[in-house]
């Protein structure tokens, strides 16, 4: 398998231009990655290949931030980013990827601990602070620990991730028990909903109260553990008051200074009552009612959010969808990796969580898939090439950021030529591992498989899994005729 990584890393380096290099350079990748990823062997080409492709892009944002390592966005510097070219906002992603690497060095403790050390002077309302952006940093760091098994990592954390929690709470929290974000903040500039009291943040504040006190019952510490589950009842209750309108969960849109003093959902204008892939959010940080079901249907509908180039931010039937504006990042319609990826985690969570009238295994592996040839484009040597970028155009492929601004010449104060090359916004590896593999760990720390495979798929084999401070192969064989093994699922320690 490790020469099918590098066949891959081979092909990748034939057409990509270097143009940044920060600690893990092309020259030095084969050999990086043959080391710290987990190994793919899988009946599609395709997916296989862009598997290999975000791990490759991913190494490539390690940088050192003086004495500690740290993950970007994006390659070039851009001038809303924080100290290093930092910015917080797909942090969450950065961490959940990051877990699967073996990673025997600690990079991506020192990439939390970054956060939440530097994390002082964050100003939610700074468009220029890139500490300021909406993350989930205490689910984060569950989501490590539980499949590093390194449980007294986040007992350390503790104190950093309620003292994040109560500066936000300060700050955001208003009279009704909501939060309010900017859309902006939340990474989702110029949304159909708006700023307000949204299932962005608000989702996020109840994800950490819930680690929080998980991780405080761990530590011994009762009261905290009680104060934070109270918080997590709270804020679960107040969305479903406010922000489930019977059908789905939508932002009440509510201006910075407004007191959001009223215990019943106000009445939304038409011009921002949209649903957005945001919705499915809380099922990405936990199981939601089973009545709540139906609202899935809306991901296979064409006047919902299927389009063929993937998954619409906005609903299509909404008279704003798509609506032209001159900023190059909007999130009226766009299909953007950073959503498809929230909402792919929280459809492949429900169907693990049982059966799903309308949708099906074989459903996700569809969008999947889509999601995976998404991410290409064609070069100036008219090839088909591997690429990740900003945001798409759902009925063209083309990625439309680059596109508007490559027609405006590579805009400096916009980040300059190529900004949204190799961008790091977005997970795709976890979507297969965790996802589709369905790969996880027990209370033990050992592997855990309930995999939502196609009906086509019989057998899959990823080697070098890291979990639970060992190396696994896990090894799928319906009958046992392609590796040559017990048919179905093995899983063998390696170390």
């Amino acid at each position: 398998m490790k020469q099918k990584l590098t066949a891959y890393v081979e092909a990748f380096h034939q057409t990509d231009q270097e143009t940044v290099s920060q600690l893990i350079p092309n020259r030095e990748a084969a050999r990086w990655l043959a080391e710290n990823i987990p190994l793919l062997d899988c009946p599609d080409p395709e997916l296989e290949e862009i598997y290999y492709f975000r791990w490759w892009t991913f190494r490539k944002h390690w940088k050192l931030a003086e004495d500690r390592h740290i993950l970007t966005e994006f390659l070039p510097q851009v001038p809303w980013s924080g100290p290093f070219n930092a910015i917080n906002c797909p942090s969450g992603f950065h961490i959940r990827e990051g877990r699967w690497l073996r990673d025997r060095e600690g990079w991506l403790k020192e990439y939390l601990d970054f956060w939440l050390d530097s994390d002082r002077t964050a100003d939610p309302h700074d468009p220029a602070d890139g500490h300021g952006y909406s993350v989930w940093y205490g689910h984060a760091t569950w989501e490590y620990c539980v499949l590093k098994h390194d449980f007294a990592y986040g007992i350390r954390q503790l104190p950093k991730l309620v003292d994040y929690f109560r500066r936000r709470e300060a700050r955001q929290r208003r009279a009704c028990g909501l939060y309010w974000s900017d859309d902006d903040r939340d990474g989702m500039e110029y949304s159909i909903s708006g700023s307000g009291l949204r299932p962005t943040l608000n989702t996020y504040v109840l994800a950490d109260a819930a680690a929080i006190a998980r991780l405080a019952e761990l530590a011994g510490d009762r009261d905290l553990a009680a104060e934070f589950r109270h918080k997590a009842d709270a804020m679960a209750q107040a969305m479903e008051q406010l922000l489930w309108d019977g059908d789905f969960y939508r932002a009440i849109p509510l201006d910075r200074d407004a007191s959001g003093a009223f215990a019943v959902r106000p009445s939304v204008p038409a011009a921002h009552r949209a649903r957005e892939l945001v919705g499915y959010l809380p099922w990405y940080f936990g199981p939601q009612a089973l009545e709540k079901d139906p609202v899935f249907r809306h991901l296979l509908d064409p006047q919902g959010f299927a389009a063929p180039y993937g998954l619409t931010t906005a609903e299509q039937r909404h008279p704003r969808f798509m609506e032209k504006h001159d900023h190059e990042c909007l999130w009226n319609g766009p299909v953007w990796p950073f959503a498809t990826s929230q909402t792919l985690v929280a459809l492949a969570n429900r169907l693990q969580q049982g059966p799903l009238e309308g949708i099906t295994a074989n459903d996700y592996y569809a969008l999947l898939l889509q999601y995976a040839r998404s991410h290409h484009r064609i070069n100036e040597q008219g090839l088909r090439i591997p690429w990740i970028d900003e945001n798409l155009h759902p009925f063209t492929g083309h990625w439309l950021a680059r596109e508007i601004l490559e027609a405006q010449g590579w805009p400096a104060a916009c980040g300059g030529c190529e900004r949204g090359k190799d961008y790091n916004h977005s997970l795709f590896c976890d979507l297969v591992l965790s996802g589709l593999l369905g790969i996880g760990a027990d209370t033990e720390g050992k592997p855990t498989v309930s995999p939502l495979l196609p009906d086509h798929w019989t057998w899959f084999r990823v080697a070098q899994v890291s979990i639970g401070g060992r190396l696994w192969t896990i090894t799928y064989d319906k009958d046992g005729s392609h590796y040559g093994q017990a048919p179905g699922i093995t899983i063998q320690p390696i170390s």
